[in-house]
């Protein structure tokens, strides 16, 4: 029997309230593939990570649907199962350092807490070091010492995505990993989760606003417009042939080099 290839699968209806925010929205993540997921601010782009980690009633949110991690229904589970897969099977990127990492600690604290909060066994001596350079960070003594807010922006989105991977998650969930960047580290981190794929091989869910982004790192892009997936496709033939009329707007607005 061939072995199933999805990583991840789903179908879900999410909103607030009463206030339906994705209609019927569905998707398969193959193993080792990167796929995007873009829309605009408001287009359910969060609120569909959040249904996915099965995190949004923490924001007063309801799903519905199905999600299928490696052939596993999510769904049905509880929430200490849940907690056993989020940050084992699936890791999550958020797009704000600074509103993710408590300021106060230590990068070698946030780093033991990620650790202690799905193993059971100490990590070896050098596996923090290892991991901070795999996602170019330095993993010196003086470095693990810092404490969260005095990282750069870009340090801190670094460190968020080592402690998303620190477990060699099947599925990587990264909401919008680049927006609060300057663009020589927007280049650098979309590189690093190139690298991290070819390394890991590990599915990832890009969402971003960003065209550009997406262009430079997916296998496959789906466009998200007011909650529904409007169109799917390779980034070349979404970029050089849109169809829909809400792709061909996106299209049409991305920044365009000067005239030779």
């Amino acid at each position: 029997m061939t072995p199933a290839t999805e990583a991840l699968e789903f179908r879900v209806s999410a909103g607030y309230g009463g206030r339906t925010v994705l209609h019927d929205v569905a998707a398969r993540i193959d193993r080792g593939e990167i796929a995007s997921l873009v829309g605009l601010s408001g287009s359910g782009k969060s609120t569909l990570a959040l249904a996915l980690l099965r995190l949004l009633h923490y924001r007063g949110g309801e799903v519905t649907g199905s999600i299928r991690l490696a052939g596993r229904e999510l769904m049905g589970l509880k929430e200490r199962e849940m907690r056993r897969v989020r940050g084992r099977s699936v890791g999550y990127v958020p797009q704000s350092p600074a509103a993710a990492l408590n300021p106060r600690l230590r990068v070698r604290t946030l780093l033991e807490e990620t650790w202690r909060a799905h193993s059971n066994n100490r990590p070896g001596g050098e596996l923090f070091g290892r991991l901070l350079e795999s996602v170019h960070l330095p993993g010196s003594r003086e470095f693990l010492a810092q404490r969260a807010g005095q990282l750069s922006t870009g340090q801190g989105q670094r460190l968020l995505i080592a402690l998303a991977v620190m477990h060699n998650p099947a599925v990587l969930i990264a909401d919008e990993p680049t927006s609060a960047l300057d663009v020589i580290t927007q280049a650098h981190v979309l590189k690093l989760f190139e690298e991290l794929n070819r390394a890991r091989g590990a599915a990832i869910l890009f969402i971003s606003h960003d065209l550009l982004s997406v262009a430079a790192i997916s296998h496959r892009v789906d466009i998200l417009n007011e909650g529904r997936i409007v169109e799917s496709g390779s980034p070349e033939r979404i970029f050089e042939r849109p169809e829909h009329p809400f792709t061909k707007e996106l299209v049409a607005a991305m920044p365009r080099g000067p005239a030779r």
